[in-house]
């Protein structure tokens, strides 16, 4: 896994510089989408339910699941980057390393359990590894596919994968980003007033962007029933608005700007329109993560907060970098270590209060509708145990 996620990151990076070098390659956005489309069309389609397929083999294991969708998924990732989508790169890694990892459940003669086991070690390796945070991938993949509930079984498989993933990747020398809180200040009450604050700015975006991802997709879905022309109407609207901003900051993976809102005042509605970009180009068919442009959501989000919240401005990027992804998967504990392991354990109560908050406020809702709840985030929800978030 950490060697697949290595050249998946190179191959992100090429596909980066490809585009911003050769801006001419977004006018093909919608060919693009139709192409991928078509692909999954025709032999995608077992495959196409995502991180979704993933989370229901680990709830309960049917058949293997199928070796395709690793390079497909591979393949639809970097066209949708190299010709302008708004995507991100974490869906790409856990798919493809559970479609690998599943593959040895029949050789070696797996139980169910230790195959629910094997799917999150996958998972926690492939998510460690393309972000280089192998602490938060291994909590990652033990508390995706359960909210509330952590499999403590699956403890030191995941850890484990997660740690070994990450190291592989380092020894390849996978190109990963670094990013600085300049100045953290000490804990007072009024600041931790002023992160609860910004905590609940962050889940109600987060609860936004899961409803309006599943809203719009649907009525693409609706108007569109055919993916490939789905893809390609989708692709074209992007590459018109890409026209229209006349920037190409809000498509791709969007690092260089994630990297400025710890620096510099960006513009407030910059995360508005990232959402907007991502939310349609996910929505249309096109494949890649929501995480990344969560992070850029997240962090341009705390830039905008930091016009209003008298708290340091990269503070502010750096919980919202981990705290919108927080209420977006309902991971907080996940997330906790990757501000920790990102930023530095100085930040660890700022991101923590955030995340918790950013948890807690947004809700039963998903970027990954499989979830299964296994604890409700309120009392008042205990008939929702056992449910999963797409039935409620």
């Amino acid at each position: 896994m950490g060697s697949v996620s290595a050249g998946f990151l190179f191959s992100l990076e090429w596909a980066t510089v490809t585009r911003e070098t050769h801006l001419w390659l977004i006018a093909l956005l919608p060919v693009c989408g139709l192409t991928v489309g078509l692909l999954y069309h025709y032999m995608g389609r077992d495959v196409e339910a995502g991180n979704n397929l993933l989370i229901d083999a680990i709830h309960r294991p049917g058949g293997i699941i199928p070796f395709k969708m690793a390079p497909l998924v591979y393949i639809g990732t970097i066209a949708t980057h190299l010709f302008g989508g708004s995507a991100g790169r974490e869906g790409t890694a856990l798919q493809m390393a559970g479609a690998i990892a599943d593959q040895f459940s029949r050789p070696f003669r797996l139980t169910v359990n230790e195959r629910k086991i094997l799917i999150i070690a996958a998972v926690a390796a492939g998510f460690g590894s393309v972000f280089g945070t192998p602490l938060a991938g291994a909590v990652f993949g033990m508390e995706v596919f359960l909210i509330g509930r952590i499999k403590y079984g699956a403890i030191f498989p995941a850890f484990a994968s997660a740690i070994l993933a990450d190291s592989v990747a380092k020894m390849w020398n996978a190109p990963h980003t670094h990013y600085a809180i300049g100045s953290i200040p000490d804990i007072t009450f009024h600041y931790v007033l002023y992160t609860i604050i910004a905590g609940i700015a962050f889940g109600i975006c987060a609860a936004l962007f899961s409803r309006a991802m599943h809203s719009v997709g649907s009525i693409f879905k609706a108007r569109i029933g055919f993916l490939p022309l789905r893809s390609f109407v989708g692709g074209a609207i992007v590459a018109l608005a890409v026209l229209a901003v006349g920037t190409t900051k809000y498509i791709g993976l969007g690092i260089p700007t994630i990297v400025a809102s710890f620096e510099q005042q960006l513009l407030p509605y910059d995360f508005v329109l990232k959402m907007i970009f991502t939310i349609v180009t996910l929505a249309a068919g096109f494949k890649g993560g929501e995480v990344t442009p969560l992070f850029f959501i997240g962090a341009a989000l705390g830039n905008a907060l930091s016009f209003f919240i008298p708290l340091p401005m990269g503070l502010l990027a750096g919980m919202g970098f981990v705290a919108v992804f927080a209420g977006a998967t309902n991971t907080p504990l996940a997330c906790m270590l990757m501000g920790i392991e990102l930023f530095g354990v100085e930040c660890g109560i700022y991101v923590a209060i955030a995340c918790i908050v950013s948890y807690l406020l947004s809700g039963h809702y998903s970027i990954y509708t499989r979830q299964m709840i296994g604890e409700p985030k309120h009392s008042r929800f205990t008939h929702y145990i056992g449910k999963r978030l797409s039935e409620l």
